[in-house]
């Protein structure tokens, strides 16, 4: 792998307690311009970041364990990336590729259609967020095969959304109260091991899955299967082995389009350019957001030819879909990811994380399960000695790691999971320095939920 280079100091250093000040002062303005809808993960405001750090406007320097969620993988400010958008923003910032297009669209859609699982002839369209993403692929799965019905399943997320707060399945806060939502979506049981029952497969779980799903629907009624090849939002569940292969054998057979939401996983963050090539699957559309342009808004959907080109010409498409600057971002970002050797870097990210979180794991039962795959990982937190979901310590972990200086986000169904998505370009020391916080701040909360 390349030398990485750094702008900012890759070290956390706190100057004053947080939130600081100016922290504190925006966060007063906020409440008078902003909506109370929009929440936030910190109670700090950044100033700027490189790296695996995010410097506030109080000149605290925090560990960066969430990346944007899943966002900024090649770095916030990655110096390629950076140059690139200035670049195009000094030529035209916009022209709408459905009117005047551009080359940097089609360049964008030839690197998809290379690294996209699968060798077969593709197509791609791009969007700005990953919501979209998964709205338009289900549209094309609906207007190829001519069906209604999608499956998507427990503990999914994939937008906010009407048809995307259909598909996703937590309720609150993403669609409580927000209905009525889009009809034909039918949810389906999860392969999730460390709640399932004791012994059931990867194939067993999709077995049962393909059992309701022909005596419930038919499978001549299905348009798509969609699913995140492992979860995010909903608890980071990683699929037992068999699950995903299973699937896509049966939506193969029955004409049945597979969508894989690779949003989050995508783009070198579970050590592959996207997760669904850890078991060797080729879905017949992959959606794609997040780590595509290292933090411009830029979103894909890639399929097969057949399937993308049966939509009618201008069935498909954007006012700000594949804006030129995001391009350019894009292509940058997936330089950087080649140059660096990126998907390496998850994988070395997650031999460093993985070790120690199971040690820990090994000695606090408050640790029900530790699960991941490359630079995704979680720890799933519970009542001490057994299964039931403890979200308090989860919410108390994050915050006791903030006000050291660590960013760590939560997340699961049941408001117990902790996540750590760091920036892929994050060096050792610095993600040594993290986890020994995040290893010391959980052994005193464990260690207190015993007194």
């Amino acid at each position: 792998m390349s030398e990485l280079q750094y702008r900012l100091p890759q070290t956390r250093a706190l100057v004053t307690e947080l939130p600081g000040p100016r922290s504190q002062a925006l966060t007063a303005r906020r409440k008078a311009a902003v909506a109370a809808g929009v929440g936030s993960s910190v109670p700090v405001y950044a100033a700027d970041a490189d790296g695996g750090v995010v410097v506030d406007v109080d000149g605290n320097s925090l560990v960066d364990l969430g990346a944007g969620i899943a966002v900024t993988s090649v770095g916030a400010s990655n110096p390629a990336v950076a140059q690139a958008v200035a670049e195009q923003a000094a030529h035209f910032t916009h022209t709408c590729f459905m009117v005047t297009p551009y080359e940097s669209y089609v360049r964008v859609a030839e690197e998809l259609a290379a690294l996209t699982p699968g060798d077969h002839e593709k197509r791609s369209v791009l969007f700005n967020s990953g919501a979209e993403a998964v709205e338009n692929a289900v549209k094309v799965a609906r207007l190829a095969t001519g069906r209604d019905a999608v499956v998507a399943f427990d503990h999914a997320y994939h937008g906010r959304t009407n048809l995307t707060m259909a598909l996703t399945a937590k309720s609150m806060p993403y669609k409580a109260h927000f209905g009525p939502f889009a009809p034909e979506i039918y949810r389906m049981p999860m392969s999730y091991p460390f709640r399932d029952e004791a012994g059931l497969t990867g194939e067993q779980a999709a077995r049962r899955v393909i059992s309701q799903i022909e005596k419930q629907l038919g499978a001549d009624s299905v348009a798509a299967i969609i699913i995140e090849p492992i979860q995010g939002e909903g608890g980071f569940i990683v699929p037992a082995r068999g699950f995903l292969p299973t699937l896509v054998g049966w939506a193969r057979e029955h004409g049945v389009v597979f969508i894989a939401d690779e949003v989050q996983t995508g783009f070198a963050r579970t050590g592959a350019w996207f997760a669904s090539e850890d078991e060797g699957i080729v879905p017949d559309i992959v959606t794609m957001a997040k780590g595509i342009a290292g933090g411009m808004p830029l979103a894909a959907i890639t399929g097969r030819a057949e399937l993308l080109d049966a939509v009618h010409p201008g069935g498909l498409g954007g006012t700000y879909g594949g804006n030129p600057v995001a391009c350019a971002a894009a292509l940058a970002a997936i330089d950087t990811m080649r140059e660096f050797d990126l998907p390496a870097r998850a994988r070395h990210i997650g031999d460093v994380a993985l070790g120690r979180l199971r040690a820990l794991a090994a000695d606090l039962d408050v640790i029900g399960d530790v699960r991941g795959r490359g630079a995704m990982l979680a720890m799933e937190f519970v009542k001490a000695g057994g299964t039931e979901p403890d979200p308090d310590i989860t919410k108390a972990i994050a915050a006791r790691a903030l006000e050291q200086g660590v960013i760590l986000l939560t997340c699961g169904t049941y408001g117990n999971v902790i996540r750590l998505l760091p920036p892929l370009v994050i060096g050792d020391e610095l993600l040594g320095d993290a986890l020994d916080v995040v290893e010391a701040t959980i052994r005193t909360l464990a260690g207190s939920t015993r007194g």
